[in-house]
């Protein structure tokens, strides 16, 4: 039996279900490719460089995350 017939042989609501999964199949094999990411955002706090350590700021970091500000 090949594809074409056992969806023909689906109730309706099945075929609709087939339908919407290979209309998605489709759309994600069309989705554009992701490129590698610009880092336009480097160096944009350098200034800060003289105020504040890496570990510091590490630090920092962790507080937002966790919320213990």
């Amino acid at each position: 039996m090949s594809l074409q017939e056992m969806i023909q042989v689906l109730p309706p609501e099945l075929q609709n279900q087939v339908r919407d999964f290979v209309a998605r199949l489709l759309d994600e094999r069309q989705k554009k490719p992701r490129r590698k990411p610009r880092f336009l955002w480097a160096g944009a706090l350098k200034e800060l460089n003289t105020e504040y350590t890496s570990v510091q700021l590490q630090h920092q970091i962790g507080e937002w995350r966790s919320g213990t500000q």
